[in-house]
């Protein structure tokens, strides 16, 4: 799937045609889908379908036309009708004419900027947009493993009263979720440094003190 969106005048507004300045977001891209933004951008459709590969890990690609920066987001995977915590690629290309963003599913992240609800947001502002994008994945995380705690909890207090096989596979299912978690915040951090050492942000004291913010988070 293709959307298009735009803010103008303070507002996020979904087009029907790509323009400068727009931001695309492509959730898990059809082939046709993905060789269409890789021939009006440039883009080499590898770098494209790069996110849409869960095994793919976090990096920077800077081309000639393009950058692409790889991170990991946290993600909730239903089994046996129980939610587990996950983690995914998600893709970021910026380019002189627009922001591309490529996941396999919706994520609460994006979601945020697509219903209007993230202050200071402006589609045109790459770079300030990638790190607000970057801030809410911290964030999100963070709210995850909350939850992942509070489930860790009530579970050790039911394995006090009667050790059950189910509880220890709980249990076992939560730390995994930990270890995603973790591993993928570690190669999450090591782009944020090359982020940070990158000259494009050093031109904008304001990016550079949001990156610092998002390195915090993370």
């Amino acid at each position: 799937m293709i959307q298009i969106f735009m803010t103008e005048d303070g507002a996020i507004h979904q087009k029907d045609e790509m323009q400068s300045g727009s931001w695309i977001a492509l959730t898990n891209p059809t082939a046709t889908e993905i060789l269409e933004i890789s021939e009006t951008y440039g883009i080499d459709p590898d770098h494209v379908r790069a996110s849409l590969d869960e095994e793919e890990r976090s990096r920077i690609e800077v081309e000639d036309d393009y950058t692409l920066i790889l991170v990991d987001i946290p993600s909730i995977e239903e089994r046996s009708g129980k939610d587990w915590y996950v983690t995914i690629p998600l893709g970021i290309i910026t380019t002189e004419e627009a922001i591309i963003t490529v996941c396999l599913e919706e994520t609460p992240i994006l979601a945020a900027f697509m219903d209007g609800r993230v202050k200071d947001f402006h589609t045109y502002m790459k770079t300030r947009f990638i790190l607000q994008i970057l801030y809410k994945n911290a964030s999100l995380f963070l709210q995850y493993l909350r939850i992942i705690d509070k489930k860790s909890d009530l579970v050790e207090r039911k394995l006090h009263q009667a050790q059950k096989n189910q509880e220890l596979m709980e249990l076992m299912e939560l730390e995994k979720s930990l270890l995603y978690f973790s591993t993928s915040l570690r190669s999450n951090e090591v782009v944020f440094e090359k982020l940070l050492r990158n000259e494009k942000i050093k031109k904008y004291p304001e990016d550079t003190e949001l990156l610092e913010d998002v390195i915090i988070e993370n």
